[in-house]
């Protein structure tokens, strides 16, 4: 898997997403709350798709939001629903992108099996958050219906997701690990930055 791939495939999948959508307000609640997401959160959302999240983080008051996704057409949709937001949209790459800041919270919803190296970009990723922010990792399905999911014509545009176990080790040199869920209905894994900035 290459992110080229990736980037087409959603290209590809963009004016269908909203559509397709199935989401559960509780379960998206229950994961932003285990994230920290709150009024005054500076927020990036990688891999923001058509901006599913955008109405949750700012019905919770946040000060910023900042977006990240590498597909063309999805950042296009995404854009559309951000005027006289505090939103901002990027088409990049998360991994490699100079933001030029930290921020309180980061959340990879329902994206993080098209990072192809989670080691690789839970250490790009912990570099993004500030000492005490968070960094969420969720999906709102379980595990096992994410890979039946994935199994379809995503299958070579994603890697397996990690068991929770497995993903909370990876976060461990960077974060002290706050929630682990995996059931029928979400999967998370929260980590709260530790130690100090380095200089």
């Amino acid at each position: 898997m290459d992110k080229e791939t990736v980037r087409h495939f959603f290209d590809a999948c963009a004016p269908d997403w909203d559509a397709d959508m199935h989401r559960s307000d509780e379960v998206i609640a229950r994961i932003l709350d285990g994230a920290c997401v709150q009024a005054g959160s500076t927020v990036l959302d990688v891999a923001c798709g058509t901006g599913v999240l955008f109405p949750d983080y700012l019905a919770r008051g946040v000060k910023s939001v900042t977006a990240i996704d590498l597909s063309p057409e999805m950042v296009k949709i995404a854009r559309g629903k951000t005027k006289g937001t505090p939103i901002e949209v990027i088409c990049g790459d998360a991994e490699n992108y100079d933001f030029g800041r930290q921020f309180d919270c980061v959340v990879v919803y329902n994206a993080f099996p098209h990072f192809p190296e989670p080691e690789n970009t839970v250490a790009a990723l912990s570099e993004l958050v500030r000492q005490g922010g968070t960094l969420t990792v969720a999906h709102g399905m379980s595990r096992a219906k994410l890979l039946q999911h994935h199994s379809g014509r995503a299958k070579d545009v994603s890697v397996e997701l990690l068991e929770c176990s497995a993903l909370s080790s990876l976060f461990a040199p960077y974060f002290d690990v706050t929630v682990e869920i995996s059931d029928e209905e979400m999967y998370q894994v929260t980590g709260v930055k530790k130690g100090r900035e380095k200089t």
